[in-house]
């Protein structure tokens, strides 16, 4: 039998993390080993307790979401977070992904939606929600939203372009290929190309990257 993902819940709210430990309670996946009412509890447990991932909210009194991912960065913390956020600023969404966040979900997510993110990450990938990533596209495009204008030293190809298009969209490689009608494969060499000419380590970097440069236009 497959050990539980053992997971760090960091939310000011107790009714919040009373229902999300109760949710996930419902599920043999996921173990939640600790709660922090804001980043210095989650910071103290991270230093005393294995965890796997942490589900993080952003918007806390004292040390906040970002605050707290900068400390994790700084103590050498490498504990995957995914941020559960009511996305009520996108600038702190985007805040998130520069601090080291490797995915966030909006906290209206399914149960099954949840513990599909928190298994991605626990596996060592990234998430990205749709509905979070066509917002900021839509605020980018609103309000001529520009944030460092980074240039690409060496262009995307149209087809690696339409493979990162559709990731930031929260296709997987396997959802791209058929949509693109290419082998699974060859989807992940274009992103490997990808995340080789913008300087990036993962897909949600990638497309943190294209949001801000306005690859999308």
């Amino acid at each position: 039998m497959t050990a539980a993902i053992r997971v760090l819940l960091v939310d000011d709210q107790t009714l919040v993390r009373q229902g999300i430990r109760s949710l996930l309670a419902l599920t043999d996946e996921v173990d939640v080993v600790g709660e922090g009412a804001d980043g210095d509890e989650a910071l103290e447990l991270l230093a005393r307790v294995d965890v796997d991932v942490v589900l993080l909210d952003l918007r806390m009194p004292g040390r906040d979401g970002i605050a707290t991912l900068h400390a994790m960065a700084e103590r050498g913390h490498t504990t995957p977070v995914l941020v559960l956020t009511t996305f009520d600023d996108d600038e702190l969404v985007l805040a998130s992904l520069r601090a080291g966040a490797k995915g966030y979900l909006l906290k209206d997510v399914t149960l099954e939606q949840l513990v599909s993110g928190v298994r991605c990450l626990a596996a060592g990938g990234t998430l990205l929600q749709p509905a979070v990533t066509e917002r900021l596209l839509r605020a980018m495009t609103d309000r001529s939203f520009n944030i460092g204008g980074a240039v690409t030293p060496e262009p995307l190809t149209p087809r690696e372009l339409d493979v990162l298009r559709l990731a930031a969209a929260g296709w997987s490689n396997r959802e791209i290929a058929k949509g693109l009608h290419l082998a699974e494969g060859t989807v992940k060499n274009h992103m490997s190309s990808v995340l080789l000419k913008l300087g990036v380590r993962d897909r949600t970097r990638a497309v943190l990257h294209a949001l801000e440069s306005g690859l999308f236009d």
